[in-house]
């Protein structure tokens, strides 16, 4: 059963490593929070601790800056193995008090694998410093983290790393300020996560002995923390080490040892820490892949959105180059030139007779206005192929502006995406010779047979390629008015000459395959223009599939967790917390068994106030 849950868990954590939420849609950015707490949960605690059960016992000091958790661990511990920050704010590393016989478990990878390690005194930022102790109980081990709240982002980071790493929490709060909310939201976290908490509240007034624990008493209960133990350290003096008076601690060092040494107990912590956190994993990835799935949905409106754009620059030339436009301006101009009136047919006529009687086979006939023609074509579609991408380009980059997602690609796109590319002009240019290059082979290759035909001499190869051509771009009769006038009968003409040449059905299937390529040529242009949209979106890397890898991760982790992670340990229903001390909340006050002078100080001759705010990072 571990092994299957352990493969699961290494499933979810490869599924949430490398999860990229970078447009700005809502909750993204906590989304993206919340896989990176769960890879660092499951390789910091869950994995390590699943792997040996037997591990000691891990229980991290926490809180708020100046609660006195540096001070408590050294009262634990009996001398000072972590020193307090005067200064703030301190660039803080943790440090792990562990018994010598148990270095073992701490000095490898086992946990916190990203954390350097080091025995020595120096401070080095974010190494994990480790402390051996022989008087703290075999089988316990005590960290100290960062404040919470720290003003430094690396120590709050840091420190909640730390405490997602834990068996238990020891979480230190004072009587000044146990209801703010930085404590509160990771007090909740943990109710919310079945953490197993213990709560301290340090330097509590005399006065306030009963009201103020009871206070936060009730608090703990409402936030679903009612059976963890809350401890009240009073007011009190500390010795030259900065070591609270024993009788202060002794109620916490004795329910710590209790945990270690009756194997029930310490299970009891395993249990309830790694199958809460193995149910938090598996409830919060689905809002992980809901999160993934909300930014491929922006993405794929994006892609639609440019796709749009330029399928309709495809389909406007498209039409346009079949529909009479290009025959209109100087294209007109020019085909009138060469074709004229029903004098075009006699001087071909009168030109087909000198080639009869003259028997001159070498002579091609190559009026000079087919080269005009061409040149005039060739014009004409660049214009309208250039029209039609600026105009593609201006509405896919309009739809981005519009939309948040698409503003954030645009103006982190290293590519400018409001126009055209710099070269497209040169492209156009360079497509359309090619297509005209192609339609002169196209006439080439089917005059074979005729390059004796007189007509076919008459003509020459471009004159009958102008002639297709124009052809070509009035395939759906799309002259109206004054232009059918001008360049109807002559394009009836060209049809009529080209079928005289070729026969009918070779024309239509010659006027066909040139404007599919064409209309080819034009798509693979657009294409590329709108390659530049698709790629500002693939550097997003973004995966559709992995919202499906995470949820199926996330049911993997729950059915191989059916069984528990270890024998018992696993309910399907929020489990219930161990219940680590007796009956309704209580305060375990230190200072109703010791008449100690309840007043806290720090350094002799400080107020209690200064102490207070300069005990510690």
């Amino acid at each position: 059963m571990t092994g299957r849950l352990a493969e699961a868990l290494e499933e979810l954590r490869t599924a949430v490593a490398d999860v990229h939420l970078p447009l700005p849609i809502p909750g993204a950015e906590r989304a993206s929070a919340e896989a990176n707490a769960i890879g660092d949960q499951l390789s910091d605690y869950v994995l390590p601790r699943l792997a040996r059960l037997d591990a000691p016992l891990l229980v991290v000091v926490g809180g708020s800056t100046g609660a006195g958790k540096s001070t408590l661990v050294n009262s634990l511990v009996g001398r000072q193995v972590s020193t307090s920050g005067v200064i703030r704010p301190t660039t803080r590393h943790p440090v792990l008090v562990h018994n010598s016989e148990d270095a073992h478990w701490f000095t490898d990878q086992r946990i916190l694998p990203g954390l350097a390690r080091t025995t020595g005194e120096g401070h080095e930022g974010g190494a994990l410093r480790l402390v051996a102790e022989p008087t703290l109980p075999r089988g316990l081990a005590i960290l100290d983290a960062p404040d919470i709240d720290s003003v430094v982002d690396e120590n709050r980071a840091l420190a909640g790393q730390l405490l997602a790493a834990a068996d238990m929490w020891l979480f230190v709060t004072s009587a000044a300020r146990y209801a703010d909310a930085v404590p509160w939201d990771f007090l909740n976290d943990a109710a919310h996560r079945q953490v197993v908490v213990g709560v301290v509240l340090d330097r509590v007034p005399p006065a306030g002995m009963r009201d103020i624990p009871g206070h936060l008493g009730q608090m703990m209960a409402h936030r679903g923390l009612g059976r963890s133990p809350l401890f009240a350290v009073p007011e009190t003096t500390v010795d030259a080490q900065g070591i609270l008076p024993n009788a202060a601690v002794a109620p916490i060092r004795g329910w710590l040892a209790s945990l270690v040494t009756d194997e029930q107990s310490r299970q009891e912590v395993v249990r309830a820490t790694l199958t809460g956190a193995i149910t938090d994993a598996t409830r919060r990835a689905p809002a992980i892949a809901a999160a993934v799935d909300e930014q491929v949905a922006a993405i794929t409106r994006l892609r639609d959105d440019a796709n749009s754009a330029y399928d309709q620059a495809v389909k406007a030339v498209t039409v346009r180059t079949a529909d009479g436009t290009l025959l209109r301006g100087e294209v007109l101009a020019r085909w009138h030139e060469f074709v004229g009136t029903g004098e075009f047919m006699r001087a071909v006529e009168k030109r087909i007779s000198l080639l009869r009687d003259r028997m001159m086979a070498a002579l091609r006939g190559q009026p000079p206005e087919a080269d005009q023609v061409k040149v005039a074509v060739e014009s004409g579609l660049e214009a309208l192929v250039i029209e039609e991408g600026r105009a593609a380009a201006e509405r896919a980059e309009a739809a981005w502006r519009g939309d948040p997602a698409g503003r954030f690609v645009l103006d982190r796109s290293s590519v400018d995406l409001a126009g055209t590319s710099h070269d497209f002009d040169d492209q156009v240019a360079r497509m359309i010779r090619e297509w005209q290059r192609a339609v002169l082979e196209t006439v080439s290759e089917e005059g074979g047979r005729r390059r004796l035909a007189a007509r076919y001499l008459a003509l020459g190869v471009n004159g009958i390629a102008a002639t297709l051509m124009v052809l070509v771009f009035t395939q759906t009769g799309g002259l109206t008015g004054a232009e059918v006038g001008i360049a109807g009968g002559s394009v009836a003409l060209a049809q009529s000459l080209l079928e005289a040449v070729f026969g009918d059905e070779n024309v239509r299937r010659m006027a066909k395959k040139a404007k599919e390529d064409l209309d080819e040529r034009i798509e693979v242009l657009m294409s590329s223009e709108l390659l530049r949209y698709h790629q500002a979106l693939v550097v997003l890397q973004v995966r559709p599939q992995q919202a499906d890898e995470i949820r199926d991760a996330a049911r993997n982790v729950a059915a191989a967790a059916a069984g528990g992670p270890i024998e018992g340990a696993y309910v399907e229903a929020a489990p219930e917390r161990a219940s680590l001390s007796p009956g309704e909340p209580r305060a375990l006050s230190a200072g109703e068994s010791t008449g100690a002078d309840t007043r806290y100080t720090g350094e002799p001759g400080e107020p209690a106030d200064a102490a207070h705010h300069d005990e510690e990072q």
